[in-house]
């Protein structure tokens, strides 16, 4: 029996990313991380010293771009062109850029084929921002991710402190709130809940209980 098509979509820091792979790993599915894909597409923007917008440029870099996950014992890594990047694309900076390449379309093309590809069979969670409103309309089960600005960005300051990067609260607080703007103002696929999607506030709740409410919208039996 085909697996279902789940989509999980919000800001940075509601928590998707540790909530997807635990929703994925309870069904028995695989787990996308999409935001890591215009994170790779990013970096590799960066590395050619392009700008978001010179959109032939960046059209150029996704024809050579080939983006691929691979499972370890940490989780899923993304590779580009061979090469783990995993760690190499959570930087503030990577993710100023991924914002801005994720709002041009040839960017949006190349990595919409990407995604249908991997989604094809089903049994797929996919993370994301646009995952049930632009990419997969038809997606069985959609959720919507969101938390408290605060809240999220402490989580996503932790997160970083963790990595060993040396950044302040106040500096984290300010990417986010400007990555939030420019997603949710964005005329090309902005960053909003799928008009089907079940919405979920993080913010008093811990990652077990959001697991626990979304697999209660997730049927057991496939289809």
């Amino acid at each position: 029996m085909k697996g279902l098509l789940v989509t999980i979509d919000g800001p940075g820091g509601a928590g998707k990313t540790t909530v997807s792979r635990l929703l994925a790993k309870a069904l028995g599915y695989t787990y996308v991380d999409t935001g890591a894909l215009y994170r790779g597409v990013a970096l590799a923007v960066l590395s050619a010293r392009c700008l978001a917008n010179e959109d032939s440029r960046v059209a150029q870099i996704c024809r050579h771009l080939r983006l691929r996950f691979e499972n370890s014992s940490k989780g899923p890594r993304l590779c580009m062109n061979e090469v783990d990047i995993t760690d190499e694309i959570r930087t503030p900076e990577v993710t100023m850029v991924a914002s801005a390449v994720s709002a041009r379309p040839v960017v949006r093309e190349y990595l919409l084929g990407v995604q249908r590809e991997m989604a094809k069979n089903g049994g797929v969670v996919f993370e994301g921002r646009d995952m049930g409103t632009v990419v997969f309309p038809e997606a069985d089960v959609k959720f919507f991710l969101d938390a408290d600005p605060r809240v999220r960005a402490l989580r996503r300051h932790k997160e970083l402190v963790g990595m060993g990067m040396n950044i302040s609260l106040d500096e984290v607080a300010e990417t986010m709130q400007k990555r939030d703007q420019d997603d949710s103002s964005r005329v090309l696929a902005p960053l909003k809940p799928a008009h089907d999607a079940v919405i979920i506030d993080s913010t008093s709740l811990d990652i077990d209980q959001v697991v626990e409410l979304m697999l209660g919208h997730v049927p057991l039996s496939g289809k």
